[in-house]
């Protein structure tokens, strides 16, 4: 990648944006592998969640309707990640699906799965300390409009906003993280450790991220690494609350549910 690429004021998941001239490195490589474990193991996870979501009994959609669009959004990365898949391994697909497309297409999917997470956290907080106002709002036609307007606004994402983006959102999980502490109680407790977890899996994916384009302009060159193992934090993220619905519900196994 040349250093026009690497200032480009966008978050970019994929570590190279020059795919004409392929080479079989190791970097390429552990792209590849990241790429095939995101749609070996996310893809079905997701699925599963999904299916779970609608055919649980009662008002399931509803009551999960954040975890849904946070799931979609997931299920879309990993048909993401299969085309610029086929993009490394088919020379005849380099122009198939122009690269700027797909930049633009993750990076509304780099700004969406931190809104839908707020969104999550949100309604933990709501549902706790302000059950009055959860139930004022539990319809379903504020979620659709609060999804809706998260999409649009990942479509209408960049680096500028998504600084802004993280910010609020720093924000926001600490001031639900100290009013959580000062009364604690078991729902509270609950809902306190799934905001830590999502802070948690925030900063996982983002602070990479933030640390590559550093570098890339500190260096002036591209640290296909760093960009790699982003993706790998990225990818892993995307399980964190596939995992926390699958727990909830009961069907880990391994984990008793709460």
């Amino acid at each position: 990648m040349n250093y026009s690429a690497a200032v480009d004021p966008t978050f970019e998941v994929f570590p190279s944006t020059n795919l004409t001239a392929i080479e079989n490195t190791p970097v390429t490589t552990m792209t590849i592998c990241v790429l095939i474990f995101s749609l070996l193991f996310g893809l079905p996870t997701h699925s599963y969640v999904i299916w779970l979501i609608i055919t649980r009994t009662g008002n399931g959609v509803a009551s999960e309707f954040f975890n849904l669009n946070l799931t979609v959004c997931e299920i879309i990365f990993c048909l993401f990640a299969l085309i610029y898949l086929q993009k490394l391994l088919s020379p005849s697909l380099q122009e198939s699906v122009p690269l700027i497309t797909l930049r633009f297409l993750t990076g509304n999917i780099i700004t969406v799965r931190p809104l839908f997470q707020c969104l999550i956290s949100v309604e933990r907080y709501l549902a706790v300390v302000h059950p009055v106002t959860f139930l004022k709002y539990k319809p379903l036609r504020y979620r659709v409009i609060c999804c809706t307007v998260a999409w649009i606004a990942g479509f209408g994402s960049c680096f500028f906003f998504t600084l802004i983006l993280v910010s609020l959102n720093l924000f926001m999980w600490l001031s639900f993280v100290q009013f959580l502490l000062v009364q604690e109680n078991h729902m509270k407790r609950r809902a306190f450790k799934i905001i830590v977890i999502l802070f948690a899996t925030m900063l996982t994916i983002f602070v990479p991220f933030i640390i590559s384009r550093f570098l890339n302009i500190l260096l002036q060159k591209d640290v296909e690494e760093v960009n790699v193992f982003s993706l790998f934090c990225f990818v892993l993220g995307g399980f964190v609350p596939a995992v926390l619905y699958l727990r909830r519900v009961g069907k880990l196994p391994f984990f008793k549910p709460p």
